[in-house]
């Protein structure tokens, strides 16, 4: 059974995101890979180190820095090599993470500014796996992630 790397705010359960809030994922396809247990769950800000609820944070370049003006680059890094990490140990096929996140955002992020303008980009985690060779998905694209499953475990 080929894994899937997910977003633990999108996979559920203990509440991991800045503000303490769930956005568990409640669509059938999903629903259906929790409970085969083909998902691996990753939290890289929790991994880095931080605690719940935080001051939300947002991507400046190649820095990330908290709303109260704190640089968590550090733990984002350290958060996102982990989940780099699980990747390559549990072989996964793709990863499904959370858009606009400075972590897990695909294709979408805030531009820094905490003004709530979204840019083009990716969070941290997001890069550091593609740079390992994984494909990212958004909560968005599971259609895409079904069909890119199908197709590997039809072979």
């Amino acid at each position: 059974m080929r894994k899937i790397l997910v977003s633990m705010c999108l996979y559920g359960g203990e509440p991991v995101r800045y503000d303490g809030k769930s956005k568990e994922e409640t669509s059938v396809i999903f629903t259906k890979w929790k409970e085969e247990g083909r998902l691996v769950p990753v939290c890289p800000e929790i991994f880095g180190g931080l605690p719940v609820p935080r001051s939300d944070a947002q991507r400046q370049g190649s820095r990330i820095i908290a709303r109260n003006g704190r640089d968590v680059t550090a733990e984002y890094l350290k958060g996102a090599e982990e989940a780099v990490r699980l990747a390559s140990e549990e072989k996964v096929i793709c990863a499904v993470m959370k858009e606009k996140s400075p972590s897990c955002g695909s294709s979408r992020i805030y531009d820094g500014s905490f003004s709530g303008k979204l840019i083009e980009g990716e969070g941290l985690a997001v890069e550091l796996l593609r740079k390992a060779g994984v494909k990212v998905f958004s909560e968005k694209q599971l259609d895409e992630v079904k069909a890119l499953l199908d197709t590997a475990e039809s072979v």
